[in-house]
C-alpha cells in the first residue's frame, strides 16, 4: 500500500456531513444546518439571493427590523466567529405554499448557541422563509427570512 495514496476511508462516506442538493427544499434546509454546524459563511452565502431581506421583531421597541444580504452576511460571519458551537435542529414544516419557482415555508427550529461551556443560549421559534429560483431545475435561494423566534 502506498502511504501517499491511501485508499478511501469508507467510514467517512455518508456520515451526514455532505451538502444537500439545493434544487430541493430539503437540500436548502440541510445546507442551512451544515453552514451553522461548520460555521461556514461560504455555504451560508450560497443560500441567500442577492436581494435577500431578513426581518425580526424588536419587542422592546415594538417595531420590525430588517436588513439586506450584506448586513446578514456580516452579522452571521460575526456569529460564526464568536461561538464555539451552533446546533440547529429543523423540526416540522408548519406551512408551505407556492409553486415550482417561488415557495414560502414556515418551519419550527431549535438553535443552541454555545459561546463558552458556561454561556449557552437556546432559541426556539419559526423561520418564515421565501425561496425563489429562475426555473424548476435551478437551485433555490432564500429571498426573505422572517424570524419568529423567542429571542
Amino acid at each position: 500500500m502506498n502511504p501517499f495514496a491511501p485508499g478511501l476511508d469508507d467510514a467517512s462516506v455518508n456520515n451526514g456531513n455532505e451538502l444537500g442538493d439545493q434544487t430541493t427544499v430539503d437540500g436548502v434546509f440541510k445546507n442551512f444546518k451544515q453552514a451553522y454546524a461548520f460555521r461556514d459563511s461560504t455555504i451560508y452565502g450560497q443560500l441567500l439571493d442577492q436581494n435577500f431581506i431578513f426581518i425580526y421583531r424588536d419587542y422592546d421597541k415594538g417595531v420590525d427590523v430588517f436588513w439586506g444580504r450584506d448586513d446578514e452576511m456580516r452579522t452571521t460571519y460575526g456569529l460564526f466567529q464568536n461561538v464555539q458551537r451552533l446546533d440547529l435542529v429543523w423540526n416540522t414544516i408548519i406551512a408551505e405554499s407556492g409553486d415550482s419557482v417561488k415557495l414560502t415555508v414556515v418551519r419550527n427550529f431549535n438553535l443552541t448557541v454555545t459561546f463558552t461551556a458556561s454561556d449557552v443560549v437556546r432559541v426556539d421559534g419559526y423561520a418564515n422563509l421565501t425561496l425563489q429560483r429562475n426555473d424548476p431545475a435551478a437551485a433555490w435561494k432564500i429571498t426573505r427570512w422572517q424570524d419568529e423566534s423567542n429571542f
